[in-house]
């Protein structure tokens, strides 16, 4: 991984904020809700775009799925610094053994949420498996569980 990311030229970093540019605008201006009709829609464009692109500049984006069409976060917030984009999403926690925390989200936002959690970088959690409307969160142990609790319970009050 390191080794690709040392490998990025500055003429495929250009094409990826082009790609995601064109994206918002698609986005914003008419109902997709599938990636393979986004792909479609970049390539009429002129853009080069795979499924795989796609989603990845989704992910980074903090584009939600809601409902059956893909939506962009609220103007001059981001999925990195701030959760007030994904708070809406999120609808229950609950807790399996002392290190799995389940949250469930609108279908189709998981994924946003599960970013959002990852990029927070927050030392209990372990790691994220994200669905369609549900995300697993790991963490190492009960205290850890505990102290992520605290934090979901702030940040979505659930």
């Amino acid at each position: 991984m390191l080794r690709r990311i040392a490998d990025i030229s500055g003429a495929e970093i250009a094409t990826a904020e082009a790609r995601r540019a064109v994206l918002a605008k698609i986005i914003r201006e008419q109902p997709v809700g599938r990636q393979a009709e986004l792909v479609h829609l970049l390539r009429k464009r002129g853009l080069s775009a795979t499924q795989s692109s796609v989603s990845r500049d989704l992910r980074e984006m903090g584009v939600a799925k809601l409902g059956d069409r893909y939506v962009l976060p609220e103007a001059g917030s981001t999925v990195r610094s701030d959760f007030s984009t994904v708070r809406q999403f999120v609808s229950a926690r609950q807790t399996a053994g002392t290190n799995l925390t389940v949250l469930r989200t609108r279908v189709g936002s998981a994924q946003s949420v599960a970013v959002a959690i990852d990029t927070a970088q927050w030392p209990e959690v372990i790691g994220t498996i994200s669905g369609d409307d549900t995300i697993f969160i790991a963490t190492a142990g009960a205290r850890e569980q505990h102290k992520l609790g605290e934090r979901l319970r702030a940040i979505f009050g659930i």
